[in-house]
């Protein structure tokens, strides 16, 4: 059974069904118990040894044998070992959310990009389906193996957004974040839609409504706020409703980069 279930037998008759420690016996034709659940910490080493995380994870002795029994005891009392970053020159603001044991939007986007390659439902949760697949990956021993990617976007003027990835800038752009009325929140942020081209609607400062057909390399990453390519005179100034504007040269570098999962820091 997944980790985490509820499970429900139904007996063929009636019997005298014993509590776990021998009492309380009840006539009944159903039992009924949970799974165990799984710890955060042994989700994020499987996360970093699958590659997942910007973080490597190794066991202080014997790793955990890839087998269904010794994963499933592993998930709820996972081994000792040490985390290490991948990477030399890994974003100070990257490593700022990173908090073994706990969950963090490192783990969540992870998480998130997780289920996006395994075809699950989106949304940033290690439930019973996700730990099921996770385990399965983990005994195949199929990895994960694109490059991670972090963006991070600094409103203090000049405005601009740095992509990072693999250890390398891949790119510094001057950008836009939104004005006084429609502020950028400020926070990190995973990316969860990701659109070569789409339709943005919404209302303006003014009450009057907007709809912008051809938006190119839209990356959503909180609400209706997103990374986007948009045709402005200039750049590095408070401009949009609230998303990141960029250059379109700029958007479609950038675009490949941002799966949904990618953590996006808006920061000042």
């Amino acid at each position: 059974m997944p980790l985490a279930t509820t499970v429900h037998v139904i007996l063929p008759r009636t019997l005298a069904v014993a509590g776990l420690v021998g009492g309380a016996v009840e006539p009944s034709n159903r039992i009924g118990w949970v799974t165990p659940t799984p710890s955060m910490l042994r989700l994020q080493q499987l996360l970093a040894q699958q590659g997942y995380l910007p973080l490597g994870w190794r066991a202080s002795g014997t790793d955990v044998p890839r087998t269904a029994a010794a994963q499933a005891a592993a998930a709820t009392t996972p081994p000792t070992g040490l985390f290490s970053w991948r990477y030399r020159s890994t974003p100070a603001e990257l490593i700022a959310l990173w908090n073994a044991g706990h969950a963090n939007e490192i783990t969540r986007g992870a998480v998130m990009t997780f289920e996006q390659a395994n075809g699950l439902a989106v949304d940033g949760i290690a439930g019973p389906m996700v730990w099921h697949a996770l385990l399965a990956d983990v005994i195949a021993g199929r990895r994960h193996t694109a490059p991670y990617s972090y963006v991070y976007v600094h409103q203090r003027l000049p405005q601009h957004l740095t992509l990072w990835s693999a250890g390398r800038t891949i790119l510094v752009s001057p950008g836009n974040t939104g004005i006084a009325s429609r502020p950028t929140k400020n926070g990190t942020f995973a990316v969860f839609e990701h659109i070569a081209t789409g339709t943005m609607s919404g209302v303006n400062p003014d009450g009057s409504h907007y709809h912008d057909p051809g938006i190119r390399w839209i990356s959503y990453f909180n609400g209706g706020d997103a990374i986007h390519a948009y045709p402005r005179a200039s750049f590095g100034t408070p401009q949009s409703l609230g998303c990141v504007e960029l250059p379109l040269a700029a958007a479609a570098t950038v675009w490949p980069y941002t799966p949904v999962g990618t953590l996006v820091t808006v920061e000042n």
